[in-house]
C-alpha cells in the first residue's frame, strides 16, 4: 500500500512510472506490504489462473520467498520503475525514501535488492 501521494504517470525510464505528487523527504515509509489490501498468491492459486492472468502478475508482481507468495499491489506502486540509483530502498514489506524525492519526480526502486535480499543473484 502505498503511503505517499503517488500516481501513475509518464516515465523517463520505461512508459509508465510512479510519480510523486508531493515533497517525501528521505526516510519517509513510502510503502508498505497490507495484506488483504495487496494481494497474496501461492504458486498453486497462480497457476489456477490463465495464462493472462499470470503474465500480469508475473509483471507487475514480485516472488516473496520469505512469505513464499506472489505480491501483487493493488495500487499504483505496481508502477514503481528499476534505476540503478533508486529513490526508494526496499526493505521485504516496506519501502522507505533513500533521500528527498521532488513533486513531479519518479519513485524507483533497485529490482537487483529483491534478487539479493532473496538469494537470487
Amino acid at each position: 500500500m502505498l503511503l505517499v501521494h503517488a500516481r501513475v504517470g509518464i516515465s523517463k525510464i520505461h512508459g509508465f512510472g510512479l510519480i510523486a505528487q508531493e515533497f517525501i523527504p528521505k526516510g519517509t515509509v513510502t510503502w508498505k506490504l497490507v495484506p488483504g489490501f495487496d494481494r497474496l498468491f501461492t504458486e498453486e492459486e497462480l497457476q489456477s489462473f490463465p495464462p493472462s492472468v499470470q503474465a500480469q502478475v508475473h509483471h507487475y508482481g514480485h516472488y516473496d520467498p520469505e512469505l513464499n507468495r506472489y505480491v501483487l499491489c493493488s495500487d499504483d506502486a505496481r508502477f514503481t520503475n528499476h534505476a540503478n540509483e533508486p529513490t526508494e530502498l526496499s526493505y521485504g514489506d516496506y519501502s522507505v525514501a533513500a533521500r528527498d524525492i521532488q513533486p513531479g519526480e519518479e519513485i524507483t526502486c533497485d529490482y537487483g535488492d529483491f534478487a539479493h535480499r532473496f538469494g537470487e543473484g
